[in-house]
């Protein structure tokens, strides 16, 4: 099975520790945790995403005077 080192700087170690501690894991396990996780949220926002542009012109049709985030004289910090 493939593996991986990594280097931490020891500040970095200890925080890490600490997570896989609070989680009540094994730092290996936690290290492995956190990328099959990161992994799975990208796979979602990607799909989310996706999910949004194909329904946009229902939305749009459905609700004519939403006006999105982006498009408000606030930008995106309007919302």
């Amino acid at each position: 099975m493939p593996s991986l080192n990594v280097t931490f700087t020891e500040e970095e170690m200890e925080g890490v520790r600490a997570a896989a501690a609070a989680e009540g894991k094994s730092l290996k396990q936690y290290m492995h945790d956190l990328g099959v996780r990161e992994m799975q949220r990208k796979r979602f926002v990607s799909g989310a995403a996706s999910w949004a542009d194909r329904l946009r012109a229902e939305f749009d049709e459905a609700f004519p005077d939403e006006i999105p985030p982006s498009q408000r004289g606030e930008g995106v910090n309007a919302a």
